[in-house]
């Protein structure tokens, strides 16, 4: 009877359903990996730290037909209560990361006809909201001063950005944080950037690699995407920057040749001690490091990405202006992530808005301009005004003497 009734379930059973079947879950991930031959290096680490440490440990002994959206909510709720490799709660940036991977590996599974929907489309993550670009304003600043909390996504206003540029000016690597904050060049950009790169009397420089990392391994090639690369115009401050950069990098070769130290011509923009080409784990240590010393708000070297696309837009780059200067490929991407547009673009958009709308809202522009002037603060009587000046007669005026300039040796 019990064989019956199994032999009538097989033979009802789609044939998607009876491959899946044959399917754990286990198996399915690690053939998904094996097929992702063209991936980048960094995203097949990510997509193998989940699989190994938390996918596989929670799911790896169903089978693919056992997936249904209510057995995976089960077990994304399981895996939220445990901790990360660093004894922390599982975050929601984590969790997406996770629902992310499982979605990836069982779209394979749909495509190649095996299950007939992707069950992981139903979960949803809990408290996961995708991080926009906050900008330091001087309640957010008090707030970090009072508590330690910050935007996981900052980025800093001019005058920020201003004085912790002042602050590294000798810094040897100031060329770098100079063109990320004001270019917005990716970390990977910058690193691979060789000097055969920048044309420095016409005023461009041409991203041509991306040198990153995978763990601590460097891995260099294309750039993240193929509009990745890219042109990038400099303007005359940029273009003296980095002239003064090759001027020390040369003097610096100079001075290891001539104390017997060796010295590789690699050919890189932004090097080690030796010429040996810069490692971008390096390259943010040394950022974080930075910001310790200056004191200014926090911010990760990637949000100075951020900064540059809103510090461009407020200056009156439009939207495909920031896309070509960022290397996106779609426009949506640039306008999603990059344009946390800073607050004074916000005030010109609003104060245009209102003008807009009082200048055919007659009443109610009268009704505001009454109010105005019965908040405004009144004026002196005509014998409070005759004192005062009489009073500026009886002083002395001051008058200061100018001194002769010596800057610059005149």
């Amino acid at each position: 009877m019990a064989a019956r009734k199994a032999r009538d379930e097989w033979l009802a059973a789609t044939e998607a359903q009876r491959t899946a079947s044959g399917w754990t879950v286990e198996r399915w991930l690690r053939h998904w990996l094996d097929q992702h031959t063209r991936i980048r290096p960094t995203t097949r680490l990510h997509y193998t730290r989940d699989v190994e440490r938390v996918l596989i440990p929670h799911l790896g002994q169903y089978r693919l037909a056992d997936l249904d959206a209510r057995l995976l909510r089960t077990v994304f709720d399981r895996i939220a209560q445990t901790t990360n490799t660093k004894g922390l709660p599982q975050s929601a940036s984590a969790m997406q990361h996770l629902r992310t991977t499982l979605r990836a590996a069982l779209n394979l599974a749909v495509r190649q006809g095996i299950i007939e929907g992707n069950p992981a489309r139903h979960i949803t993550v809990a408290g996961y909201r995708k991080p926009h670009a906050q900008v330091w304003t001087d309640d957010r600043i008090n707030a970090w001063h009072a508590s330690g909390e910050h935007p996981s996504v900052a980025v800093w206003t001019a005058e920020q950005l201003g004085t912790f540029l002042d602050a590294v000016a000798d810094d040897p690597l100031f060329a770098f944080w100079w063109l990320t904050a004001l270019r917005g060049l990716r970390r990977g950009e910058m690193c691979g950037l060789r000097w055969t790169e920048i044309d420095l009397n016409h005023g461009v420089l041409y991203v041509e690699r991306n040198r990153t990392t995978a763990g601590y391994q460097v891995i260099e090639g294309d750039p993240k995407t193929p509009a990745g690369r890219r042109p990038v115009a400099l303007d005359k401050r940029t273009l003296h920057v980095l002239r003064e950069h090759r001027k020390r990098q040369q003097e610096q070769r100079t001075r290891r040749e001539t104390t017997g130290k060796t010295w590789i011509d690699s050919g890189y923009v932004f090097v080690r001690k030796d010429g040996s080409p810069l490692h971008p784990g390096y390259a943010s240590g040394r950022f974080r490091l930075l910001i310790k010393r200056t004191g200014v708000p926090p911010v990760r070297l990637h949000d100075l990405r951020h900064g540059a696309a809103s510090l461009a837009h407020e200056a009156g780059a439009d939207l495909k202006t920031l896309q070509d200067m960022l290397g996106h490929s779609s426009i949506l991407v640039t306008a999603d992530t990059y344009t946390s547009v800073l607050p004074l673009t916000h005030r010109r958009s609003a104060d245009a808005t209102a003008h807009l709308v009082l200048a055919a809202a007659h009443r109610t522009r009268a009704t505001i301009r009454e109010a105005s002037l019965r908040n405004r603060p009144k004026l002196r009587s005509a014998t409070d005004t005759s004192t005062r000046k009489a009073a500026a007669k009886r002083r002395k005026p001051q008058i200061r003497k100018s001194r002769p300039s010596h800057r610059h040796g005149k």
